[in-house]
């Protein structure tokens, strides 16, 4: 079913359009207030001018897609510069492959996928980065929506469970996957279809951080929004048309300014506090507190467009119908099952404090995984975090990624 254009997508760019004269304005002040040249740069009057136009002009931006900025990675005290290439690609997905230069030693190959939920891949740079010492990384590179045109087609769900098979053929060994969120349903698919078929390049390992396999366990607010709808309600208030000027007008999606509305409210105050505090920081010339603020907001404010397909599926599979719990869960018709999976062991983690994958929702992996080997099971629990706390920041260096290397390198083809 088509949905109509949206008069709210067309006001969202018309707003960005409209605004470019103020924000012009804007960059014009912070170039004579920040300047070096400005004696009063420095004055009380000066840094409130500064940091002024510092938060009009953050507010009115559209910020850009981060890049993952890794140039390298210490193993066993050297350092080893890091070429990141495009290992494989489709209109919908890049593959990245942070190659280790000169690097002469083998590692095993870890494919992270990340969630295709609003923002863009660059969320996983600190779990990248912490584990890059340990293995050959291959990240999921989700492109824009808005970006691809319709001559690509559409991609919804299946064809993401089918990317992440086709991505674990391509490495062209038995590796490890990892899901970080979102992706922990589509890869237990994957890896439950490749187990069924004996594919000999089944993954070794499977790690699932912090994604909603059993949405029926500890029900968020995520999670309870779905409560009481139906799918055509999510069409209806939450799909629309891509608007020109980008590649792919006309191609329905779900907003990814949508999705990062939908964050924020859930954590409102949080947010305005820290924009409080950044406004101080500017003010009170702390640039230290202020880069730091700014380094997390332009990633978290960096969002993409999603199909409305794969948006929809996912809706109406995870949340509405809660199909993998209840063994309903169909890849092209074809009903999954991973009590199939026999061979590849499987890790979860879930964070104590996580407001959007509650608890029990990653771990309920292991009751549907039934037929792997009690010693290749393991759940933990992170203590003292959130959901960003799974995958990133200083207790998932200090705690977290250690552990899913030991348990990783553990598993033996």
């Amino acid at each position: 079913m088509s949905v109509p254009s949206s008069p709210l997508y067309s006001m969202f760019e018309l707003n960005h359009a409209a605004l470019q004269p103020f924000r012009a304005m804007a960059n014009m002040g912070l170039s004579f207030w920040a300047s070096a040249a400005n004696p009063l740069r420095d004055t009380s009057m000066g840094r409130q001018a500064t940091a002024a136009l510092t938060m009009f002009e953050r507010a009115t931006r559209r910020f850009a897609k981060p890049s993952f900025d890794i140039p390298e990675t210490q193993i066993d005290g050297k350092a080893y510069l890091i070429d990141e290439q495009v290992a494989w690609e489709t209109p919908f997905c890049k593959l990245i492959h942070f190659g280790k230069v000169d690097l002469r030693a083998k590692q095993a190959k870890l494919l992270m996928v990340a969630p295709m939920s609003g923002h863009y891949a660059t969320l996983l740079r600190d779990t990248v980065k912490s584990l890059l010492p340990h293995f050959d990384i291959y990240v999921t590179d989700w492109q824009d929506a808005r970006d691809i045109p319709l001559s690509a087609g559409q991609f919804d769900l299946d064809d993401y469970t089918d990317s992440v098979i086709t991505m674990l053929h391509h490495l062209g060994e038995r590796a490890h996957v990892m899901a970080v969120c979102q992706p922990a349903v589509p890869v237990l698919a994957a890896v439950s279809i490749m187990a069924a078929k004996n594919d000999p390049l089944a993954p070794l390992a499977m790690v699932l951080m912090g994604g909603p396999i059993d949405t029926t366990k500890s029900p968020t607010a995520v999670n309870k929004f779905a409560d009481g709808k139906d799918l055509d309600w999510f069409r209806q208030s939450a799909i629309m048309k891509v608007e020109g000027p980008h590649a792919g007008h006309g191609r329905e999606v779900y907003p990814g300014f949508m999705q990062l509305g939908g964050f924020i409210s859930m954590n409102l105050d949080r947010h305005l506090k820290a924009h409080r505090e950044l406004y101080c920081d500017l003010v009170d010339g702390d640039e230290q507190d202020a880069a730091r603020h700014e380094r997390f907001y332009d990633e978290y404010m960096a969002v993409m467009d999603l199909t409305a397909e794969f948006y929809l599926q996912t809706i109406e599979r995870v949340f509405i119908h809660q199909d993998l719990p209840h063994g309903t869960y169909a890849h092209r018709g074809v009903m999954i099952d991973p009590a199939a999976i026999t061979q590849t062991a499987l890790l979860t983690v879930e964070g104590e404090r996580d407001d959007i994958s509650g608890l029990g929702q990653t771990e309920a992996a292991h009751e549907l995984c039934k037929n792997i080997p009690a010693d290749k099971h393991k759940h933990h629990l992170q203590m003292g975090v959130g959901h960003y706390g799974v995958f990133s920041g200083s207790k998932f260096r200090a705690e977290v990624a250690p552990m899913i290397a030991d348990f990783l390198n553990a598993q033996k083809p």
